[in-house]
């Protein structure tokens, strides 16, 4: 790796600055990231904190302890109360980290949890939360969310919307771009050269021949034929029930779901704690833990890191990953 991960601090009132520490003193310099974030939020949580002046002195500074390119925030951080004058401090953070990763500065970012009612009530935040806010800032109109740990990737097509409304929602150029982005980071992020990508129906038991609901033949269907015959090694629409065990997850590299739950529900319970958040279709590498800001814990030390570790080493190997491919 030639550039350190950079890592913003997210809601500073949160469990961020705790967990970006315990990250540190778990990985250390085997594998370099610096904070941006306010150094006075960062300290008394186990790691000692050293100023650094570029991204790139993060590299020799992460083997004394956990390197912080200093951000401005007007107040200090109170556990679990996040304050409005800070809110702009979070979202300079993002937009800084966005800037150094697209001048290669970083060779990736990993965004710690932010609290969307607390940037709209202190700064007037007006994105719906991070991926929105990081698509602006990269000038691209479509990504996709991925959750990914060891046993599984997944897609949902739709996210952050009422199951009532998923069904007007989806449509054939929706379900197509998910399909595509996913394959297109699949070969560029995690190096795989033919992904396999199993596509989930809307109805339960796929629709059963229609007996349970025609989207799966009037639009996946047509959809995945289409792309198949591009060469895309596509499957389904399966029954979202019987694809997610042990032995169906032998048969592909990523999952497409057609709604919020119908994805997170699996690998939250295959891996509740380790789950990785991964931002397709940017251009660059985007991972977050997948939780909150947990204020409900915050400042009492108990917070637990696994899924922060785990968005940094991922955030490591897709790099890597792209820089074998020469992106």
């Amino acid at each position: 790796m030639t550039a350190p991960i950079a890592m913003s601090v997210g809601e500073p009132a949160g469990i961020g600055p705790e967990i970006a520490a315990k990250a540190w003193l778990h990985l250390g310099a085997r594998l370099p990231f610096f904070v941006i974030g306010d150094p006075r939020h960062l300290a008394g949580h186990g790691a000692r904190v050293i100023e650094i002046a570029a991204p790139a002195d993060a590299m020799t500074a992460s083997v004394r302890g956990l390197p912080v390119l200093a951000q401005d925030f007007a107040a200090p951080a109170r556990p679990g109360q996040p304050a409005p004058e800070n809110a702009q401090g979070v979202i300079d953070a993002i937009a800084r980290g966005v800037d150094l990763v697209m001048r290669g500065q970083a060779s990736a970012l990993c965004t710690a949890p932010i609290h969307k009612k607390a940037l709209k009530d202190g700064a007037g935040f007006p994105y719906p939360g991070h991926t929105e806010y990081l698509a602006a800032l990269a000038g691209v109109d479509r990504v996709v969310m991925m959750l990914a740990c060891a046993a599984l990737r997944v897609v949902p097509t739709t996210i952050h919307v009422p199951l009532s409304e998923v069904p007007g929602l989806l449509n054939a150029r929706l379900i197509r771009d998910t399909i595509r982005i996913t394959d297109q980071a699949l070969r560029l992020d995690f190096g795989i050269e033919s992904p396999r990508i199993a596509v989930a129906g809307l109805n339960p038991h796929a629709g059963e021949g229609g007996a349970m609901g025609h989207e799966e033949i009037d639009l996946i269907i047509p959809v995945l034929e289409g792309l198949r015959a591009e060469g895309m090694a596509v499957t389904g629409p399966h029954s979202a029930d019987t694809m997610f065990h042990a032995g169906a997850r032998q048969h592909y590299d990523a999952a497409v779901a057609m709604y919020h739950d119908q994805a997170l529900i699996p690998i939250k319970t295959l891996d509740f704690a380790g789950g990785v958040n991964v931002t397709l279709g940017l251009p660059f590498i985007r991972t977050s833990p997948d939780h909150g800001t947990a204020f409900d814990i915050a400042g009492r030390g108990i917070a637990d890191a696994t899924s922060l570790i785990a968005a940094l080493e991922m955030a490591e190997r897709m790099a890597r990953a792209r820089s074998i491919a020469g992106a």
